[in-house]
């Protein structure tokens, strides 16, 4: 996902060079060129972080064995004190991989308790030695295929069909990066000038904090259009642990940073429950630009106006409810994506609007 790739020697593009090496998704800002080996001992280096994942690390490893990149490659495994015996997994692939000339690195801790995703991601990339890095979580065995079939389906129709505009333009949705953590591709120096991951631990959105980052300091993202990657969906899963509150609070700072500080005005589209939370989030001064309120509920749009109850100000802060129709852009669209049967997909069409100009999705 992140990257600093860049193609040399022929017409391929850097995506189709990350797809020979991890096969699966990438960033790019074009300042590496992974197909020489000169200067550099190991050209990829495979980032596994792992917390009792025995379960699923033979298929994990075997997808690392199977990769068809020709360069040279090692394995970064750094296992956060699991209590299972996944260490003894991975040390017993160690003579395949290296056989099929995948150095591996292996090691960890034993304390009480696991020190998170983002620390046990950032002792693998330190411990590595790659000019570039392909991150693979123990779980995942691009676009990507969900085990078990049909888990989270509207999320991964979401990632699978993001336009290459909408990678940058959907980056503020409650689903979190366009381009989803284990497949993400990058240059070391990129990950050096972004990173480190967060170490807060469990509970902390470490791939959406860096993610964000990375756009700040200009990276691209791009993504490779085959299904190329199976990602598992189970309970344990660390993503289970993150609040949704905290998601909220760093989607609303990222907008108003990103977008609306730029803005002089704007229409939030929905007056409901959702659309009446982001206005009630926005910073005093961003809440002063939200001209009205669009809907298509008649019952909505027939109270006239939505009166911030919980402002200090006096009087209260009173938002007109208007049509979509009457209500000019740019908006802020806080509608549920894939939820309406198209319907509000066919209105923005209707209304001739160019996302990333005259409206961004929040939902």
């Amino acid at each position: 996902m992140i990257s600093s790739l860049k193609h040399v020697g022929d017409s391929e593009g850097p995506c189709a060079v990350v797809k020979r090496v991890c096969r699966r998704g990438c960033w790019e800002d074009g300042t590496v060129e992974v197909e020489s080996t000169e200067g550099a001992s190991v050209q990829v280096s495979v980032i596994v972080p792992v917390y009792n994942a025995a379960e699923w690390l033979e298929e994990c490893l075997q997808a690392v064995l199977d990769q068809d990149f020709k360069g040279s490659m090692e394995l970064s495994v750094y296992d956060d004190s699991s209590t299972d015996n996944s260490r003894e997994i991975v040390e017993g692939w160690r003579e395949k991989l290296e056989k099929r000339g995948i150095s591996v690195v292996i090691s960890g801790h034993s304390s009480d308790k696991p020190r998170g995703v983002g620390f046990a991601k950032n002792q693998a990339v330190s411990q590595s030695s790659g000019e570039c890095l392909c991150f693979q979580d123990a779980i995942v065995g691009c676009q990507v295929c969900r085990v078990p079939e049909g888990s989270t389906e509207r999320y991964t129709r979401w990632i699978n069909s993001l336009s290459p505009e909408q990678l940058y333009t959907q980056v503020y949705t409650s689903h979190g990066p366009t381009v989803v953590m284990p497949t993400w591709f990058c240059s070391r120096d990129w990950f050096l000038k972004v990173g480190p991951f967060d170490e807060g631990g469990k509970g902390v959105p470490e791939d959406l904090l860096f993610f964000y980052q990375s756009l700040r300091l200009g990276g691209s993202v791009i993504r490779v259009d085959e299904c190329l990657m199976v990602y598992r969906y189970h309970q344990n899963a660390a993503t289970h642990s993150v609040l949704e509150e905290t998601i909220w609070t760093l989607r609303v700072d990222f907008l108003q940073e990103r977008v609306l500080n730029q803005w002089d005005s704007f229409t939030i589209w929905n007056a409901g429950k959702q659309g009446r939370k982001l206005y009630r989030s926005l910073n005093p001064t961003n809440q002063k630009k939200v001209k009205a309120f669009c809907d298509v509920d008649e019952n909505k749009i027939k109270k006239g106006f939505y009166t911030y109850e919980e402002s200090k100000e006096r009087p209260k802060p009173k938002i007109p409810v208007l049509h979509f129709r009457d209500a000019s852009p740019p908006f802020i669209v806080c509608v549920k994506l894939d939820m309406t049967g198209g319907v509000l997909e066919d209105i923005l069409l209707s209304l001739k609007l160019t996302e990333g100009k005259d409206y961004y999705h929040f939902n």
